[in-house]
């Protein structure tokens, strides 16, 4: 530690006595000269040491800055919310080209909106805290506009003489990617299962009755009624595996322009018949200049038919049936279709669609499932309401051929 402080303090003060020597004609060597000798020469000593310590913090902040800057996580120090100090790995992971371009922003200018509310209050715990909080993920975004996953430990710390939070985190979109691919492979395989649980169980039955009329043949016991039985039967495992097979195989479908219109229609007068004889009458509402869409035409034929028959056999004792279609938003038609039937309970409703879940006494569940697969293909969405003893709204959601324009700013 150099001594500056203490030679330049006591200098001034032997220059003050000599001058006080020489005009005024004072002693030299006095009690006060020896006192304020001491107190400079102390006062110099604080401050060499002051400034010695001052030189060893902006030495370690330094060396602290190359260490934090050499690792290879992004690490940011923040306060109410904006940068103030962020490392090499922080500009890469955020593709900007210098630390001038993180600074001085707000956190939340990197966190997409639905992920913001998580953030306010994990700095609130933070800064309550005062300890290392624990992990947690957010959805960040770059000034390119595109997004990743982001996980994050923070603490609270001091920087700068004022209070900050210090966090360091990683990306984890690929880690996520992979766990989501994991997942979806563990959900298709229990599909798998359940589909061939389901398959064995709905064949078994028609197949048990059918093994039983043979026994009747062979012991030569006959009835017209048994040959008919057996045709059922025969023809139900018939129509199990045939839906099946839709969803199973895969099927190249060929998309081209239609009207959804005339593709309701069509399925309407084919369906009329059975709808009559159920005391059950559709009515059909279109809007005006509806646009059109890119469909598999007898896919969606599939769709209609099978909701249309859903909706028909919901209502026993008759009622009507609203199919109306409409422009939901730009760049999207909605069709909906409403019973008056005897409506699903709440909590059935987000098993719908599952094979083999069916709210019919000799229901698969395949039929709304192939649905749902349909429609997916097609970039649609299925939703479906229903209140008990009122109805049920089936809402489906078509992409158009004509998207809104996306506005760059």
């Amino acid at each position: 530690m150099r001594k500056s402080g203490q030679i330049t303090l006591v200098g001034i003060l032997l220059l003050f006595s000599g001058f006080q020597k020489i005009v005024e004609q004072k002693d030299f060597f006095t009690v006060d000269f020896f006192i304020f000798t001491i107190i400079a020469w102390f006062l110099g000593y604080q401050y060499d040491k002051a400034r010695h310590c001052e030189k060893k913090i902006r030495a370690n902040e330094l060396s602290y800055k190359k260490l934090v800057d050499s690792l290879p996580d992004p690490v940011y120090i923040s306060s109410n919310y904006n940068i103030l100090y962020a490392n090499q790995a922080a500009v890469r992971i955020a593709r900007v080209k210098s630390k001038d371009e993180l600074i001085g922003n707000s956190l939340l200018d990197f966190i997409v909106p639905e992920y913001q509310e998580r953030a306010l209050e994990r700095y609130k715990q933070i800064n309550k805290e005062k300890s290392p909080i624990n992990t947690i993920e957010y959805k960040a975004k770059r000034p390119d506009g595109s997004t990743f996953f982001f996980e994050v430990s923070s603490m609270s710390i001091s920087f700068g003489g004022q209070e900050a939070v210090l966090s360091i985190g990683k990306d984890i979109s690929e880690r996520k990617e992979q766990t989501e691919k994991l997942l979806q492979k563990s959900e298709k395989l229990a599909l798998l299962g359940q589909m061939a649980a389901g398959i064995a169980h709905e064949i078994r039955n028609p197949l048990t009755s059918i093994r039983g009329f043979i026994q009747l043949f062979k012991s030569g016991q006959t009835h017209p009624d048994f040959y008919d039985i057996v045709l059922s039967e025969l023809d139900r495992i018939n129509s199990i595996v045939s839906e099946f097979l839709v969803l199973a195989k895969p099927t190249a479908a060929v998309f081209i322009e239609k009207d959804v219109k005339n593709l309701i229609k069509d399925v309407v007068t084919l369906i009329n018949t059975q709808s009559s004889l159920n005391n059950v009458q559709i009515n059909v509402e279109f809007d005006s200049e509806l646009p059109k869409v890119m469909c598999e035409e007898n896919q969606l034929k599939q769709v209609f038919l099978n909701l249309l028959k859903n909706a028909i056999e919901a209502m026993p004792k008759g009622g009507n049936i609203e199919v109306k279609t409409r422009q939901k938003e730009e760049g999207k038609i909605s069709i909906l279709i409403i019973d008056q039937g005897v409506g699903i309970p709440e909590d059935r409703i987000p098993t719908l669609g599952e094979p083999f879940y069916t709210t019919k006494e000799k229901g698969t569940g395949l039929g709304l499932m192939t649905c749902y697969k349909i429609i997916e293909s097609h970039n649609g969405e299925i939703k479906i309401t229903s209140v008990v003893d009122e109805g049920t709204t089936v809402e489906i959601t078509l992409p158009t051929i004509t998207q809104p324009l996306l506005v760059v700013s």
